[in-house]
């Protein structure tokens, strides 16, 4: 089964005034749908990031893989990587960690995996699970994801706005968390920090913790506190957090909260690539991984760490961006099929406006707090050709071309430098 051509357009939607500690989102997500197209009219879809830069690497990428077959992904990997390796880095997108030449080449692949594991599993009528070995459970828990937000963003079109409102103190977090969990029903409950003083945020989440008895609580400010910082914060909130994500920086800095922490330490940020889980495990820096196969290299490398974080002893969880339809129908396939996922996962998809996606409706949906396992084909899902066309018309009409959280605060507040590392 070859791939006879792949198609990749990049899509902008609607993203909300959302604060973290390097900025604010920009008023446009940016993303990227690959269609791989096979000689026998099967169509695999693909998602992922949507910057100029990475686009780029797609298209290269795109051409060396054309004339494979999809079920030979070992050699579609080796292909990617003979034109993406020793290239320029354009694999950190939002707060994922720092950049390398391995981790730019297993983003690359991962779009194009996904995409031949969605063909792969509708050429022979299965879910992508199957694929992965069998799902082993049939509905993924997710947790509400809590953002610090300004009730929209400066100068915005009415259209443009969004009906959430500010949250930038606890009671504004309580009332957005209280509208997430009565919508979709969110079992556990996370909060980006790393945007006011740490004595603002620990607030914020034992306000949460009175409204929220029974939840179990996370917080993450990137990096954004020196180690006796993290270790003040980690002391005020035990007993409170599920456990603490990222609170320092680098797997050394980790590593040193963690010997001290009473909760477990999580990350997205200094264990991101192959070459870091052996100092990571050694230096027993992380108690949980939040993997994101966008950037571990696809579903099948993701499973690889999976087994490598439960033969540790080291909790798993799944990271998120701002994310479309075909993103959540690869996560949701690939935790039903993760044996090791002993934490929620996190998602994106409550900022996103309903009526902005590429898929079909339906397919996807929130059941007390988790998503039900697509039973189709494939992923699962199926494009909306209109909703293409019209997400991908919004692209080029915003102007965007790559996320830039700290360049669009300074543009709205100049003098403005991230403070991280600085509490």
């Amino acid at each position: 089964m070859k791939i006879r051509q792949i198609t990749v357009t990049p899509v902008a939607f609607h993203d909300p005034a959302l604060l973290n500690a390097v900025g604010v989102h920009e008023p446009y997500a940016l993303r990227s749908i690959i269609q791989l197209h096979c000689d026998d009219g099967v169509v695999g879809l693909g998602e992922s990031y949507g910057d100029d830069a990475f686009l780029a690497l797609l298209g290269a990428a795109a051409e060396a893989i054309t004339g494979l077959d999809v079920f030979h992904l070992g050699l579609i990997e080796q292909a990617v990587a003979r034109v993406i390796g020793g290239g320029a880095f354009a694999d950190s997108h939002g707060l994922t960690g720092g950049s390398s030449s391995s981790k730019t080449v297993l983003s690359v692949f991962s779009a194009f995996e996904v995409a031949c594991l969605d063909a792969q599993g509708k050429s022979v009528g299965r879910p992508v699970a199957d694929l992965l070995g069998g799902a082993v459970r049939d509905r993924v828990p997710f947790s509400a994801y809590l953002f610090y937000k300004w009730d929209g963003h400066p100068g915005a079109a009415p259209e443009d706005g969004d009906d959430w409102g500010a949250a930038l103190d606890p009671d504004g977090i309580v009332r957005q968390a209280r509208r997430m969990i009565d919508r979709y029903g969110f079992g556990a409950v996370k909060l980006k920090g790393g945007v006011f003083p740490p004595e603002q945020e620990i607030e914020a989440v034992l306000a949460l913790r009175a409204a929220f008895p029974d939840l179990p609580l996370r917080l993450d400010p990137n990096a954004a506190w020196t180690v006796p910082t993290s270790l003040k914060v980690a002391e005020a909130l035990d007993g409170v957090l599920e456990y603490l994500e990222d609170p320092t920086a680098g797997i050394e800095g980790m590593a040193e909260v963690a010997r001290q922490a009473p909760m477990p330490l999580a990350t997205n940020m200094c264990v991101v690539a192959p070459e870091h889980l052996a100092p990571g495990l050694r230096q027993r820096a992380i108690g949980v991984l939040l993997s994101d196969h966008h950037y571990w290299g696809g579903l099948r490398h993701s499973q690889q760490v999976s087994a490598l974080c439960a033969n540790f002893d080291v909790g798993l969880s799944m990271h998120s961006n701002s994310h479309l339809g075909i993103s959540l129908a690869a996560m949701v396939q690939l935790a039903a099929a993760t044996q090791h996922l002993t934490y929620a996962c996190d998602t994106h998809w409550p900022w996103k406006r309903e009526d902005e996606d590429v898929i079909v409706p339906g397919a996807l949906s929130f059941v007390d707090g988790a998503v039900p396992v697509p039973q189709g084909p494939g992923l699962g899902v199926e494009l909306d050709e209109d909703a293409l066309a019209r997400l991908h018309r919004l692209y080029l009409d915003c102007g965007l071309r790559q996320r830039d959280d700290t360049g669009y605060m300074q543009r709205l507040h100049p003098g403005y430098t991230p403070n991280t590392p600085g509490w």
